[in-house]
């Protein structure tokens, strides 16, 4: 399986964030997995490729020019796509993943997976999706999906496009047992005034 994994490019992180990246890495390694990621040297993406890597896993860093011709690519990569832009890495990991994890990070990663919960809630794809809440990183966030299903933003039935595990241990446990959900994309009924 292909798994996309969004992470911080930040090294000025605390420790408990590259400690979950490195299990993650070992454990998609170790499970015959392999790993897709935004291909960066840098913060919780290098510290997953690495793991990974030394695992065993195929690892694939899609990256686009910008970010490349600012040498921030990993060499550790089994294969380094470098794309046009943003729209075009985005769609490439999307494309080629079978599945899609957040480690916690920054306004990217809080872009990429929200983007995808959007496109599997629209039906264009129907994938495993996990954040992965160390430190509960996520927690704030989580509050702000609550305050959309409790006031009618979202619908209930959401809550099944995505999962929150506490572990990278559980994310993968997830994705292994992983079966398509059934769900419609629908729009809320509009009450009559």
């Amino acid at each position: 399986m292909n798994i996309c994994v969004f992470s911080s490019s930040s090294n000025g992180i605390a420790g408990c964030y590259f400690e979950a990246a490195k299990q993650l890495g070992l454990l998609i390694g170790q499970q015959g997995h392999s790993l897709l990621n935004g291909g960066a040297s840098v913060g919780l993406m290098q510290e997953t490729t690495k793991a990974a890597k030394e695992a065993g896993a195929h690892v694939t860093g899609i990256i686009p020019q910008a970010i490349n011709e600012r040498r921030l690519g990993t060499r550790l990569s089994d294969e380094q796509i470098v794309t046009a832009n943003m729209r075009d890495r985005k769609y490439m990991l999307r494309k080629k993943s079978d599945a899609f994890i957040a480690l916690p990070g920054g306004f990217g990663t809080l872009e990429e997976i929200l983007e995808v919960i959007t496109l599997k809630q629209l039906t264009y794809h129907n994938k495993a999706i996990v954040f992965i809440n160390t430190n509960d990183f996520y927690g704030p966030l989580l509050e702000q999906f609550e305050r959309s299903f409790k006031e009618s933003f979202t619908k209930e039935v959401y809550r099944q496009l995505y999962f929150i595990a506490s572990t990278p241990e559980e994310a993968m446990e997830y994705i292994n047992n992983y079966q398509e959900e059934d769900i419609f994309s629908q729009w809320h009924k509009v009450p009559k005034k």
